[in-house]
């Protein structure tokens, strides 16, 4: 018995001893092997669609573009608009409205016939400006020899930029007075006036010294705000193929002359000399400056008979009924002696009038009418351009094969090159899959990848291939969705500002040209990467992009617009209607030689 119960023992303790000497296994070891993050890049398929507008509304559009410019590839653009002339409801001129002038008070002697007979009228339509001096030297930018460096010497005297700025001389002259003796070796130079200005001028393409004939017509058809075909329900769009001159909406010519641009500010004398000023004669002083814009005199007769006689009648007494009386006027230009195409500030623009009218002077002396006299005073009035105004925009002469390619270019078939031309021509964008659907193959794929995507850039090279100057490439591009006409997510939470222009804002969102090392334009890049993560890990839909020109990334006010083949209403941003020029870019399906510049999205993720 005993023998037994040492044998049992004997056995369990084998047991217990051999169970201490297993290989220990910790739980979960292999939850934490190989666990390092690596940032990888995935290309994805982008595919590529040319479409063609037939024309897109530019009424309501901030700037008025004119002129004309050839390019290489889409050939000539010219532009030309019409514009309703506003004047305030129920104005008067003069001193009196014109019921007291007709019906005096007889006890009033003031109360006179004020004859009231235009002198000048001019048209006044502003450049858009800048005065950006990036070294605070005085000397802005543009005239610059230098423009980051205060010590540079713009006009070649023996001054540098900043000392003649802050002794208040003209660092754009070596002799800043005038007087024959230069500046550094003038001790005088107070005939200097220092309020003298200088501006960059913006938004002029082409030969800016070019000549060119100026019209100015009076427009004859009325410009109405409400649409006639929605029961006056909707605001009236009128579009890019809208020439009233050619129509034949036209009657009296205002101004038809020869000019050339002036892009120095305006300064405007004091009429007369102050007698009580003996040491300044006024007369040479400069009473009004005026920023560089075109100033041409327009028919003093037509201004007279529909405005100024129209005194106290019931085509004044509201806009709508003024500007049924007088519809506007028609700005046309011909005859360039090279290629010039204007962007102009428009809502500053205005058409002012000078006119004189007699005023009854007692001489304070109410009682005596001996001494009492009819004098003549004068007055501006301004009409603006606040009203309905129309663009006419016009492309012709396009290169024959490229035409028969936009032409023959079919909606479903993905294209090998994209031209992106504003109020034209633009790209349509697919991601994932050529087939017009959120579900497909490729794109499941990427939703089950357990993926953190820090970064997608769709990214478009320009066609090297294609001549086109790089005057004539658009700064920037414009991505949106193509079915809405809305900014993508990306746009949106975008808050960066530039110190370049309100069209270089959104600089992460990109789209700007950018160059290579050889400084030669070579693409264009926009961060999606919010609107990539909504499709692949929130299910959103994957809706097609649009591609257009951009002028100016923060008006993306949408327009309409019909496109050529197919007559698709589509809603445009305005953002693409502001300039001529455009660029041509490597699609999806590109020839062999071109294959590394296909257009391609881009996904950075990282990945355990």
């Amino acid at each position: 018995m005993r023998l037994t119960t040492n044998l049992f023992v004997s056995l369990v303790c084998l047991l217990l001893y051999t169970s201490c000497n297993q290989d220990y296994t910790p739980v979960g070891e292999n939850l934490f092997q190989d666990q390092t993050i690596k940032s990888l890049k995935e290309i994805v398929p982008a595919f590529t669609f040319q479409k063609k507008l037939r024309k897109v509304q530019t009424n309501g559009l901030p700037l008025a573009q004119l002129g004309k410019i050839n390019h290489p590839v889409f050939g000539l653009a010219e532009a030309s608009f019409a514009a309703q002339l506003n004047i305030g409801n129920n104005p008067f001129f003069g001193n009196h409205r014109q019921l007291l002038e007709d019906e005096p008070d007889e006890s009033d002697p003031n109360l006179i016939p004020e004859n009231e007979r235009v002198t000048s009228v001019y048209l006044e339509i502003p450049f858009f400006t800048n005065q950006q001096d990036s070294d605070f030297d005085g000397v802005i930018d543009d005239l610059d020899v230098d423009p980051n460096d205060p010590e540079s010497n713009s006009d070649g005297d023996e001054l540098t930029d900043i000392f003649e700025f802050q002794a208040g001389l003209n660092p754009l002259s070596a002799d800043s007075d005038g007087d024959g003796i230069l500046d550094h070796n003038d001790s005088d130079n107070s005939g200097y006036q220092t309020g003298d200005t200088s501006y960059g001028i913006d938004s002029i393409y082409g030969n800016r010294a070019a000549s060119f004939s100026l019209k100015v017509y009076e427009l004859t058809a009325y410009l109405n705000g409400l649409d006639p075909l929605d029961n006056f329900e909707t605001t009236q769009a009128y579009y890019s193929t809208q020439d009233y001159f050619e129509e034949g909406f036209y009657d009296r010519v205002l101004f038809d002359d020869i000019i050339q641009l002036n892009f120095e500010e305006t300064r405007i004398n004091f009429e007369e000399d102050d007698p009580d000023t003996l040491d300044v004669d006024e007369s040479t002083q400069v009473e009004t400056r005026i920023t560089p814009r075109i100033r041409v005199p327009l028919d003093i007769s037509f201004f007279q008979e529909n405005l100024i006689d129209k005194e106290g009648t019931d085509d004044l007494l509201t806009i709508d009924a003024f500007q049924r009386a007088t519809r506007g006027i028609i700005i046309r230009t011909d005859d360039f002696s090279d290629d010039l195409y204007m962007l102009l500030d428009i809502q500053n623009a205005e058409v002012k009038v000078t006119y004189e009218y007699d005023v009854y002077q007692t001489q304070g002396t109410l009682g005596d009418l001996t001494d009492d006299t009819i004098e003549v005073s004068e007055k501006d009035f301004s009409l603006i351009f606040n009203g309905i105004r129309i663009n006419t925009l016009k492309n012709t002469l396009f290169d024959i094969a490229i035409q028969e390619r936009i032409t023959n270019s079919n909606n479903n078939t993905p294209v090998d090159k994209i031209y992106i031309q504003s109020g034209s021509l633009m790209g349509k964008v697919r991601l994932f899959s050529q087939e017009n659907q959120n579900e497909n193959e490729l794109l499941e794929d990427l939703r089950s990848k357990p993926w953190l995507i820090n970064e997608a850039n769709l990214i478009f090279y320009i066609d090297p291939t294609t001549s086109s100057t790089k005057e004539l490439l658009a700064l920037r591009l414009y991505l949106f969705d193509y079915n809405s006409g809305a900014p993508l997510s990306d746009y949106i939470s975008d808050g960066s500002v530039s110190n370049f222009g309100r069209n270089a804002n959104k600089n992460v969102f990109g789209g700007l040209l950018e160059f290579d090392d050889s400084n030669l334009p070579f693409r264009y890049k926009f961060n999606i990467t919010q609107h990539i993560s909504n499709i692949i890990r929130n299910d959103s839909t994957n809706i097609d992009l649009g591609l257009v020109v951009n002028a100016d990334i923060n008006n993306l006010t949408p327009v309409k617009a019909i496109t050529e083949f197919s007559e698709e209403d589509l809603l445009y941003p305005l953002t693409a209607t502001l300039n001529p020029i455009g660029a041509i870019l490597v699609g999806s399906h590109p020839d062999e030689l071109l294959d590394d510049k296909r257009v391609r999205l881009e996904i950075i993720y990282s990945s355990y």
